[in-house]
């Protein structure tokens, strides 16, 4: 990818450890792959094994979950009084699949339940006192949030003085205040809280998202009722894909579940995941968490951020075939958009920072008025990624200034929001992204002081590629990609692996594709074995750069590619030097 304002890029070689043969041998793999595995998942054996072999089984106890017997028994509770429920969920995509869960869930055990999901330009994120109004309006009696509450005090305490029942089920920070330089947590009032966030949740593993959450919800109340885990199984896909879609952590359970979940989805009875994959040319494909990241999960996301997410709701819950690819050929068709609308938006942006002050800036907060507020995320994470500096994105919202960040390791984003938690009307969000509101007067302000309190050093914004071992070409075959799958789904926390070989001779290059967007280059070693290698992001920037070297590195993954029948092993180049 091309970078901005001339950043400089440290290759970083995992470090060797012992042991890796023994191991191997015990778990009959190459050292290679114990070596990759232990720099994802640690040291020990039983954490090689768990990683490798790791099932639904090991996933913990759901009512290890602070809040989760409390809320499993008031919802029965409710069902068994006839009492009217409403599911507030969010408009992205673990807050659509979240919705989704618990609508199944609560549904097939017999309660009075349906569901809302805000209006991202009209309600902004989660709920909101006109939500809770209406729905005290219309006779609800309890209301279920996922993805979404944990922030919402003042909103839930209104829900809570309208006679409201609330139970909140969220995977987002618990918000806190600095009192004499301690931590004061600050929880909403509601009647049950399942977040494994809260200080003292006894659920192990602290990394699930908003549509894990509410899965294990689920999980716990079909459990009590006495229906069976294929039922619950049936269920875990869209945690799944939530899980990949919301960028988390892809080690431990959700590792588990992903891996578990991709193999259902390929085999999907959710009409709408079936349209969707059929849509985008996936049908009969072995799905990754690239396709989810990649390709069906943006057009979940694109029907909340310029049309409403009640349309990917309404996917998910299709009863009939027809409605099923009406709506996925309709969401598909608004992704398409939503691309051309954050390449513009994303050139704006890059504008405003080389031709302005921001230049100089280790915090960007970057002011796009005209920006369609459901694209800041993305534009922030794709001018964080051109820069490699934390990015705030903000742009007009009906009301004021809405903005979302997206940061790098070692700037804790919501953390410091915090610490200038006066200049908003409404944040919140995670170490490595957050959403916003203010007002426009505040907007030069804030840029001000993130700056001021930034402690990032120079060092800090300097980009790392991290690969893991040293390997020649000659050394990659199928074999070795078979192996390499062992290790996926790919993504956050369980990075694809990267491998660097040197003193390669660059036999030709060329630029391919119907966007001009692929470089095909043949590599040659000096033992004279040739390989095919492509690459993609700034495609002309790459071809310059080799074209005037006579040996290059490479930074590499390996693949097999399928053309017209034909299998070849090729290399996927991530960066040349």
């Amino acid at each position: 990818m091309e970078r901005g304002l001339d950043m400089r890029e440290i290759w970083v070689e995992a470090p060797r450890m012992e042991g890796n043969r023994e191991m191997a041998r015990e778990l009959g793999v190459s050292p290679l792959a114990v070596r990759m595995i232990r720099n994802r998942a640690g040291m020990s054996e039983g954490e090689v094994r768990e990683f490798l072999f790791g099932g639904m089984e090991e996933l913990s106890d759901p009512f290890l979950m602070k809040g989760m017997r409390e809320a499993v028994a008031l919802l029965r509770g409710k069902r068994d009084e006839g009492a009217a429920v409403r599911i507030i969920g969010d408009y992205d995509i673990d807050g659509v699949n979240a919705t989704h869960v618990l609508l199944t869930g609560l549904t097939r055990i017999g309660a009075k339940v349906d569901t809302v999901i805000p209006d991202r330009m009209k309600d902004g994120y989660g709920v909101n006192e006109n939500l809770i109004r209406k729905a005290a309006k219309e006779g609800i009696d309890t209301i279920v949030t996922c993805d979404n509450g944990i922030a919402a005090a003042e909103e839930i305490g209104l829900a809570k003085e309208l006679g409201m029942t609330v139970v909140v089920t969220d995977h987002h920070e618990v918000p806190f205040r600095e009192e004499n330089g301690e931590r004061v947590w600050v929880l909403p009032p509601a009647d049950v809280i399942v977040n494994p966030k809260q200080a003292d949740c006894g659920y192990p593993f602290k990394m699930l998202c908003g549509a894990a959450v509410a899965w294990r919800l689920v999980e716990a109340l079909y459990a009590e009722e006495g229906i069976s885990r294929e039922e619950v199984f049936e269920l875990a896909e869209f945690a799944a894909v939530a899980t990949v879609g919301d960028i988390m952590e892809l080690r431990g359970e959700n590792r588990i579940l992903v891996r578990y979940g991709l193999k259902r989805l390929e085999q999907t009875k959710n009409l709408g995941y079936r349209a969707l994959i059929g849509a985008n040319g996936l049908e009969g494909k072995r799905l990754t968490a690239y396709h989810i990241g990649f390709v069906i999960g943006p057009c979940i996301n694109a029907s909340g951020r310029l049309d409403t997410a009640k349309r990917a709701l309404n996917l998910l819950g299709a009863k009939n075939r027809g409605e099923a690819e009406k709506l996925a050929g309709d969401l598909k068709a608004l992704n398409d958009s939503r691309k051309a609308l954050t390449i513009k938006g994303t050139e704006e942006a890059r504008r405003q920072i080389e031709e302005t002050e921001l230049k100089g800036d280790r915090v960007l907060v970057v002011y796009l008025p005209e920006c369609h507020e459901s694209l800041a995320g993305i534009i922030a994470g794709r001018i964080r990624e051109l820069y490699y500096r934390p990015c705030f994105i903000l742009t007009d919202g009906e009301e004021g200034v809405k903005g979302s960040g997206r940061s790098i390791e070692g700037y804790h984003m919501f953390e410091e929001m915090t610490k200038v938690g006066e200049l908003f009307t409404k944040f919140g969000g995670h170490p490595m992204a957050a959403g916003l509101s203010m007002k426009k007067e505040n907007v030069e302000e804030l840029r001000r002081r993130l700056n001021e309190n930034c402690v990032l050093t120079e060092e800090d914004l300097v980009p790392r590629k991290y690969y893991d071992a040293v390997l020649p070409i000659q050394y990659v075959g199928e074999p070795l990609i078979r192996e390499l799958e062992l290790l996926e789904p790919f993504g956050k926390g369980n990075e694809k692996p990267f491998f660097a070989a040197g003193n390669l001779i660059v036999r030709s290059a060329r630029i391919l594709g119907k966007n001009r967007n692929v470089l095909k280059v043949i590599l040659e070693d000096d033992g004279g074995k040739r390989m095919e290698a492509v690459s993609f992001g700034d495609v002309v920037g790459d071809l310059e750069y080799i074209e005037g070297k006579e040996r290059v590195f490479v930074l590499y993954y390996p693949e097999m590619n399928e053309y017209m029948g034909k299998r070849t092993v090729q290399l996927v180049v991530e960066a040349y030097r």
